[in-house]
């Protein structure tokens, strides 16, 4: 099963329970943890495109940081990126090219 996801409850817990309820153990912990259906990988894939396409950038950031422990590679990225440009937009594409940049960067020897 994936690791178990606190961001809801540590973030939200006092002032919207049920949302960080939902965020932690259905997104996370429920739809997340079902690997045979799809890899943790294609799913970082999936999620980190349509953050990009929907110019949800705050949100992009850690979901960047999975997909990189998930195995994307910063080549994948970078070319899930390029294709999105076409489709979501240049300036999305700037954005999530920045954030990326930093993420994929802090390996030494990139």
């Amino acid at each position: 099963m994936a690791e178990k996801q606190t961001a809801g409850r540590d973030l939200l817990g006092d002032f919207a329970p049920k949302f960080a309820e939902l965020n932690d153990d259905v997104l996370f912990r429920e739809v997340w943890s079902r690997e045979k259906e799809l890899s943790p990988r294609d799913r970082s894939m999936i999620t980190v495109s349509a953050l990009i396409a929907g110019g949800n950038f705050e949100q992009l950031t850690p979901h960047l940081q999975k997909a990189k422990t998930n195995g994307v590679t910063k080549d994948e990225i970078s070319e899930i990126i390029t294709h999105l440009a076409f489709y979501a937009g240049w300036p999305k594409a700037w954005s999530a090219f920045n954030l990326a940049k930093s993420i994929y960067e802090t390996e030494k020897g990139r």
